[in-house]
């Protein structure tokens, strides 16, 4: 979702061209169709990992180079995308200068971060100003997609009532806001908000989470989790007022659609992936491990950076949030 400007940024500098992405399987419904793209080429992740599989990899590669790209370029900087760069022989394969996993070995040009709190869609757009693509913002991130919306409407009938998305998960369990956390807030947006509904975003691994959150409020709360397309989800958050999250994929996709988010953030740095354009919204407890960057909490009281935050702090900050865009529209 963040490297997407780089994608709508190429299509403008070079109209003719043809773009592919190479994606994994699972999300391929984030890109099936883009305007911007001549196509995109399927990794199955999970099937590849099978040593049995791996004739199947090997026969995708050589079909790749095949195609004989101009360029290839690295947005991951994994191993596994950085090999792929490599064995694609491309005329040039450049990728980010981030030293995880050794993937900057596999690139003939290396581009550095700015600085360790730059943001992660700067540093992917400085990867095109290195190719002296000329970098600007008039395009839009992620066009409407009307199958999509019509789907949302016609399955949900959400008419023209005011939605709050909620975004209880994460798939670091020391991202995730305690869910109880997320009722309280909840019960207290109900009352603030009295003509709003809230619709309960995830995937099939929150249904927990989603029918212990919609059980605060039945009446007016939507568990959506498992439920949705990822396109359909991308027209929910266009739909909604506001979203609340923690640091998840929704996040940025409510961020690339201009929607206004409160994101709740704990071990991670936000003005590295933060919601882009809105860092200055992330709430976050100010503990001295914070940001620990690790996807394990070691202090002595876990997930106390989550704890830390209020849900009536939450609250303040989602009402603030949505008189300011009135406000702003006015």
């Amino acid at each position: 979702m963040q490297a997407l400007p780089v994608l709508r940024l190429l299509r403008r500098q070079f109209p003719a061209s043809q773009i592919y992405w190479w994606l994994d399987t699972d999300l391929n419904g984030l890109l099936e169709g883009d305007p911007d793209l001549t196509g995109v080429i399927p990794f199955p992740r999970r099937r590849w990992a099978s040593p049995l599989r791996w004739p199947e990899a090997l026969a995708s590669v050589r079909a790749l180079r095949a195609w004989a790209f101009d360029w290839v370029i690295d947005l991951q900087a994994l191993a596994r995308s950085g090999v792929l760069a490599w064995l694609v022989e491309a005329d040039l394969s450049i990728g980010l200068d981030d030293s995880r996993e050794g993937a900057v070995a596999f690139y003939a040009q290396r581009v550095p971060r700015r600085s360790f709190h730059t943001h992660a869609v700067d540093w992917y757009l400085d990867v095109l100003r290195a190719l002296a693509v000329p970098v600007h913002w008039d395009f839009e991130w992620l066009p409407p997609r009307p199958a999509a919306a019509a789907s949302v409407r016609q399955r949900w009938r959400v008419d023209d009532t005011p939605w709050i998305a909620l975004q209880p998960g994460a798939r670091w369990l020391n991202k995730r806001w305690p869910v109880e956390s997320f009722g309280r807030l909840l019960r207290s947006l109900a009352q603030e908000l009295p003509a709003h509904r809230f619709a309960v975003l995830g995937g099939v691994t929150d249904q927990a989470l989603g029918r212990e959150l919609a059980r605060h409020l039945p009446e007016r709360c939507l568990d959506l989790c498992g439920q949705t397309s990822l396109p359909e989800t991308i027209e929910w958050l266009r739909l909604s007022d506001l979203l609340v999250t923690n640091d998840t994929g929704p996040m940025h996709v409510a961020a690339a659609l201009g929607r206004p988010v409160v994101a709740l953030f704990g071990p991670t740095e936000p003005r590295r992936t933060g919601p882009y354009g809105q860092t200055e919204r992330v709430l976050q407890a100010p503990l001295s491990c914070v940001p620990c960057l690790k996807s394990r909490c070691h202090y002595r009281l876990p997930l106390e950076c989550l704890r830390l935050l209020e849900p009536d702090r939450v609250c303040r900050a989602v009402i603030e949030r949505l008189a300011e865009v009135r406000n702003a529209a006015c």
